[in-house]
């Protein structure tokens, strides 16, 4: 997988139900329709296909419990994530604790994030990049990529 990438648009309807977009439909493997759905480290959702998620639980299953942070890392990451699949009219159902998590509401983002998916406040996502001045965000670029070899 080369990673997912752009952003969409979606609607929650008063049950909490979403439609897939089409276009982030279209970057799943084949027959993709589960899901896992967690808190984001902002106040988003992350979803990973669940091919996507069984990397990181691989990964997390290494880390050493007798480590208090790893612990409390545990807690916080798994705490609440919940697996999803497509119904047949290609909606997902936004668990009420993690909706009331990320206070979605009606309109909504997916935004990608290489493996997964970021899901947002249509608002607050906006926000996002109105309160990120192009100065700013050529900085962070500078400073997160500098490490790399060529640069991009």
């Amino acid at each position: 997988m080369n990673g997912f990438h752009g952003e969409y648009e979606a609607t929650v309807d008063a049950k909490g139900r979403f439609l897939l977009p089409g276009g982030l439909k279209k970057q799943l493997p084949e027959g993709e329709s589960r899901f896992i759905l967690s808190r984001g480290f902002e106040k988003c959702l992350t979803l990973y296909p669940f091919k996507s998620w069984e990397v990181i639980i691989a990964k997390i299953n290494r880390l050493n419990d007798f480590d208090p942070k790893v612990r409390q890392f545990r807690r916080q990451f798994l705490g609440g994530a919940t697996e999803l699949e497509l119904d047949s009219a290609g909606r997902m159902l936004l668990p009420a604790s993690l909706k009331e998590y990320a206070g979605l509401q009606k309109d909504i983002v997916l935004a990608a994030a290489i493996d997964r998916f970021e899901i947002w406040d249509a608002g607050k996502y906006k926000q996002l990049f109105e309160d990120f001045s192009p100065e700013a965000f050529s900085d962070l670029a500078k400073e997160v990529m500098s490490g790399l070899e060529g640069g991009i």
